[in-house]
């Protein structure tokens, strides 16, 4: 804990140690995480689908996930929802031609979530 899952479109190029060290503070001074807790899985898709069909180069799209223990109130997620959203206008330099679509959730894991470390 946390779980954090960045999804990204094969065009938008988000991987970066700067963006994962600064994700990894704000989630531990906004959320008091642990910072030896904090893990970052990048998910790349081959594939993107708009409403007109097959999202082309013209679009990137990066959605971060980050899945909490249930406890936190509502604004201490929003402001890292928007402290999210503010390391992607950072770290992802405006394209010509490229409309960047960025979205950020934080949300409770289940009560069942349960983890192990080998």
């Amino acid at each position: 804990m946390p779980q954090i899952t960045v999804d990204y479109s094969y065009n938008a190029e988000i991987h970066s140690e700067a963006f994962v060290r600064d994700l990894h503070n704000a989630v531990v001074d906004i959320a008091a995480a642990r910072p030896e807790a904090c893990k970052t899985l990048f998910r790349e898709a081959n594939t993107g689908y708009g409403y007109e069909g097959l999202t082309d180069e013209s679009h990137h799209v990066v959605h971060v996930t980050i899945g909490l223990l249930a406890g936190r109130e509502e604004e201490t997620k929003a402001r890292l929802t928007e402290a999210v959203l503010d390391l992607l206008r950072k770290h992802l330099a405006p394209e010509d031609g490229v409309t960047l679509h960025a979205s950020a959730e934080v949300r409770d894991l289940d009560a069942s979530y349960r983890k192990f470390d080998r």
